[in-house]
């Protein structure tokens, strides 16, 4: 009896790290010259989330020279970056429950930082995305590619 219960709960140990949950870390930094640091991130099937934390590394204020992360399929990002400018800084630049965009993070300005956190289950292997910054006008300069594999 003591052997079977041994070997069960040695195969439910083994079960739970098999499907344990991962979390992919990845840091971008935007800057005055409205630029990235980074032209693209590549996510592996490894990862169950993918947590993004922005960093401007400039020093003008949000209102001025502001920065978000925000990903949505490269088909549709320039119109969700288009659509958040009706949406305003108090929405960081997002319509608000739009379904396009797949996560984003708040506005900073210089010196903050902010951080998103989403499941790769919202993304489809292979697909075509991109990442952006929906601040009005900053997007033709600040997007890159962004790839689940």
């Amino acid at each position: 009896m003591i052997r079977k219960t041994v070997c069960a709960l040695a195969l439910c140990f083994a079960a739970s790290h098999a499907y344990a949950a991962k979390t992919c870390a990845y840091k971008i930094e935007g800057n005055d010259a409205m630029q990235y640091n980074l032209a693209q991130i590549t996510v592996g099937s490894d990862c169950t989330d993918v947590e993004v934390t922005l960093t401007h590394s400039g020093k003008l204020p949000k209102q001025t020279m502001g920065h978000n992360w925000a990903l949505a399929k490269t088909a549709e990002f320039q119109a969700v970056a288009n659509a958040g400018l009706a949406a305003g800084l108090d929405k960081d630049y997002i319509p608000e429950g739009d379904k396009r965009v797949i996560a984003h993070t708040k506005v900073v300005g210089g010196g903050e930082s902010a951080s998103v956190k989403f499941p790769v289950s919202k993304l489809t292997k292979g697909g075509d995305y991109t990442f952006f910054c929906s601040f009005p006008g900053h997007y033709g300069a600040m997007k890159g590619k962004f790839i689940y594999q």
